[in-house]
């Protein structure tokens, strides 16, 4: 089901970039992007956890290959380096644990507009899969750990005694934004993005403390784009 979901967003996007039903674009825009992200991971058994809070920065590229009636539609690719990861409640609010987890990130996405195609206002949608590496863990603790008591199971290693075991993620990502744009082809954007996370960090048999060890990040995201090739309209 999770590589169906995969194939089937890879499989949109590249039919939007591809297909020329309505009137033909090139438009190519690059810049770059930055973000505050809120991340959580959905562990199965669950662990309870606070949204732990991060940064995300990167690349951003955007071919716009047509408009169909009123809807801009591109492609739009990324490579951004993001912080995840899960931050777990105290019965006191004193001790901490938090979990940083590092990754680099290439979301591969439909980009939808409506709006001001130049000099003006566009809302948009973004939709498509994320796949993601991890490049390395960070912990921070805080306090002496009284009172608190981290999640165990058969005698096995806590959650915080596991190094990540499944670098490589992937899953679906979402979100609005709006694009305000001049007409010498410079763009500010605004956005909110939702990734679901379909791939474990940990292992996940039978045998394995989790069976569901994911990541799942709001993120509020600015980007700056410049065109370095717009079509004569």
């Amino acid at each position: 089901m999770k590589r169906l979901f995969i194939l089937y967003f890879s499989f949109f996007i590249f039919h939007l970039a591809l297909a020329q039903v309505g009137e033909p674009r090139t438009d190519l825009a690059i810049g770059v992007n930055g973000s505050f992200v809120l991340n959580r991971v959905s562990f199965r058994p669950s662990i309870r956890q606070k949204f732990k809070t991060g940064a995300a920065f990167g690349l951003t590229a955007r071919y716009t290959c047509e408009k169909y009636f009123s809807m801009l539609c591109a492609f739009q690719g990324e490579l951004n380096y993001s912080q995840a990861g899960w931050r777990e409640n105290t019965e006191t609010g004193e001790n901490i644990y938090q979990r940083t987890v590092h990754y680099l990130q290439i979301p591969l996405l439909a980009n939808l507009g409506f709006g001001r195609e130049r000099g003006g206002v566009k809302g948009f949608l973004v939709i498509g899969p994320q796949l993601g590496f991890c490049i390395g863990e960070t912990v921070k603790t805080t306090g002496d750990g009284s009172g608190y008591v981290p999640y165990q199971l058969d005698g096995l290693s806590n959650q915080h005694d596991l190094k990540v075991q499944r670098k490589f993620e992937y899953g679906i990502t979402g979100g609005l934004g709006m694009d305000v744009s001049t007409k010498k082809g410079h763009h500010f954007i605004i956005e909110g993005r939702y990734f679901y996370g379909l791939s474990d960090m940990f292992a996940n048999s039978k045998k394995d403390p989790f069976a569901r060890s994911a990541n799942s990040t709001i993120t509020a995201k600015v980007s700056y784009l410049f065109d370095i090739k717009r079509t004569k309209l």
